[in-house]
Parts: C-alpha cells; sequence; structure tokens
C-alpha cells in the first residue's frame, strides 16, 4: 500500500513539473521581419491569441538591413518578411523567397483588383508562380516647412540649392539615393544608370552630403530631427507616413510631388526558405488583409492599404514606381563611401 502510495505520488509530482517545463509550454513561434508601423503590439497579440503561438518582430530600417540579415550564411530565422516589390527578384533568386499558396490566403480576394492580379505587378510572380502579396504602398514625395516656402517647391533640385545647406534631412539608403540623384539629374530611367552617367550621378549624390543635416533611418527619427533642428526640406522616403508623423507632433509642414515625379514602393508579404511552418506564415499574410488590421495600418501609420481607396492620396502620372536596379552592389559600395565621408568631393570617382 505505502509502495502504491509513493509511486503515486511520484507520478503526480511528475505530472505537476512536466506542466512547468518549458518543452511543454513552448509554443510555436512566427518570426516577422517588417518596417516601423507595419505590425502594432495589439494586433500581434490579437494573431497569437487565435494561432496560439508566439510572434516575435523585427524592425529593420532599409533595403540594406533587410538583405544582410536574410542573405546571412546561418542563424537566419524568419518567416516572413515584408519587402518592396523592386527587391523581391533578389530574393527570388537566391532562394530565399518561396512561391506561395493563395488558397491559404484567401482575404487576398478582398483587396483592390489593380493589387489582385499579381502578375500585372512587375517582380511578384516567376514561371508561373506568386512570391508576395502587397500590402502597401506610398510615394516617395518631398516634405517642406512652410514658413520656409510659402509656396510649395517645385522640385528635387532645391534640395542642392547652398540657401539650404545643414537643413536638408536625407533618408540613409544607397539604391534610393542614386536613383533620386539620376532623377533629380534628368537621366530618363533612374533605376538603370548607364555606365557613362555613374559617376556624375554619384557626384551629385556626394554634392548634396553638404546640404544634409543628417541621414536618417526610421520615420520617427526623421520626424525627431525635423522637429527639434532648423530644417527646410527632407526628403519623405516612407511618404504619407512621414506626414502623419510630423503633422501629429504639430509641424507646419506641405507635402508636394516635384516636378521630377516621385519615386514609389508597393511593399508586399513574402515567405522565407526558412519558414517553419508556411501554412502559418500564410496565416500571417491573411490576417493582415483583415478589414480591422489594414485599416489600421491607414488610421494609425497613414499609409494607404491595398483593401479601400482613400480620399487625399495622391492620384498623379508623375508616379514612378520603383524597379530592381542596375546594379545594387556597385550603389552599397559607393554609398557606403560617400555617407562616411571617404570621399570628399567626388573628384576620384
Amino acid at each position: 500500500m505505502y509502495q502504491n502510495f509513493k509511486f503515486g505520488l511520484f507520478l503526480f509530482v511528475f505530472i505537476l513539473s512536466s506542466f512547468n517545463s518549458p518543452f511543454v509550454l513552448a509554443r510555436e513561434t512566427l518570426h516577422v521581419m517588417a518596417w516601423p508601423g507595419y505590425v502594432d503590439a495589439d494586433l500581434v497579440r490579437t494573431f497569437e491569441k487565435r494561432y496560439k503561438v508566439n510572434v516575435e518582430v523585427t524592425l529593420i530600417d532599409s533595403d540594406d538591413a533587410m538583405w544582410h540579415r536574410l542573405s546571412a550564411k546561418k542563424d537566419v530565422k524568419f518567416d516572413v518578411f515584408a519587402v518592396n516589390a523592386a527587391q523581391l527578384q533578389r530574393y527570388i533568386d537566391h532562394g530565399i523567397s518561396i512561391p506561395l499558396t493563395l488558397s491559404n490566403i484567401p482575404n487576398t480576394a478582398k483587396q483592390l483588383p489593380r493589387f489582385r492580379d499579381l502578375s500585372a505587378i512587375p517582380g511578384l510572380t516567376r514561371k508561373g508562380r506568386d512570391y508576395a502579396i502587397p500590402y502597401t504602398y506610398s510615394e516617395m514625395g518631398l516634405i517642406y516647412d512652410r514658413k520656409v516656402f510659402p509656396s510649395p517647391p517645385d522640385s528635387f533640385s532645391l534640395m542642392w540649392d547652398k540657401r539650404f545647406q545643414g537643413q536638408v534631412l536625407m533618408y540613409a539608403g544607397s539604391d534610393h539615393n542614386f536613383s533620386l540623384a539620376a532623377l533629380a539629374l534628368g537621366i530618363k530611367n533612374p533605376f538603370q544608370i548607364p555606365d557613362a552617367d555613374f559617376k556624375r550621378v554619384s557626384r551629385h549624390i556626394t554634392a548634396l552630403r553638404r546640404n544634409v543635416l543628417t541621414y536618417y533611418e526610421k520615420p520617427e527619427d526623421a520626424s525627431t530631427l525635423f522637429m527639434q533642428n532648423k530644417i527646410a526640406l527632407l526628403f519623405a522616403n516612407y511618404g504619407s507616413q512621414q506626414v502623419t508623423l510630423l503633422q501629429n507632433a504639430g509641424a507646419d509642414i506641405g507635402y508636394v510631388i516635384p516636378e521630377e515625379g516621385a519615386l514609389a514602393w508597393l511593399d508586399c508579404w513574402s515567405i522565407t526558405r526558412f519558414a517553419q511552418n508556411r501554412t502559418l506564415a500564410e496565416a500571417w499574410i491573411n490576417f493582415t488583409l483583415e478589414e480591422p488590421v489594414s485599416r489600421a495600418l491607414t488610421l494609425r501609420q497613414g499609409l494607404p492599404n491595398t483593401l479601400e481607396d482613400l480620399p487625399g492620396l495622391h492620384k498623379t502620372d508623375k508616379i514612378i514606381w520603383l524597379q530592381q536596379v542596375e546594379n545594387i552592389s556597385r550603389r552599397k559600395s559607393l554609398w557606403d563611401k560617400i555617407i562616411s565621408g571617404e570621399v570628399p568631393d567626388g573628384s576620384w570617382l
């Protein structure tokens, strides 16, 4: 009898300790890489509760940082990531992005028609397979201080004007800086800079550095810098998201698409080959396309969603959608030298 009691007590203690064991309590974790503002904590908690999983979100602030994290040779843990359509092809080329099973993402049926036809959006498909789902987009216009410009500035070239030395904020991204400089110089295709023009574009970026107070990465950083310094012009890499942040902070600003047009990005969700549970990753994408979640992106961040057209958005033929560039590595290498100050005047180029 005593032996039976002893065994029963042992069994009870074992079972009780098992419930406290990390091996029993451990839940599956979905690893998400996204841009600032794309996945608010309360929405993440909703997903976690619904699917009984954990979600670990990593925020990135540049295409270069994203590539560095996802192309690492080891310890890559991300399941799903938000990438702009122009960058997606390099992830497909290197086998990092994998095809989607659209039947697992039924909320795509709620998207506007122009976002449902993936084959009509450059870069999202290959050999009849779909690799990404559009989530949000924005043009990269010019934010300006209304006290400095009573009338909206009409050209990006004003950022190079000596009158605004130390009063310009720029985004710290290699691809976009080369494309913007090419656009300002009137090069027909800013994403495919001819070899004959590359030195000229590089020198133009270097010349702009003289007017730039600093280069920001996150939209919140740009807002803080704008409010704490005398800033005349800000290149709005995050577009309407930055306009909303500055307006909420009480800044007296305007926002304009200059005469050259504005570069524009389309960010999409894609799944990596490292995903441990592809169905769960697709459930995440489907979740972000639910109306309350997509609408929160617009109401909280000022970014458009793919479910509805919103009043007040720029609808213009001056929008220039980002495309894959001619040489990512060359742009990144030169940009690192320019931003670090290794290139004092560009004369060596």
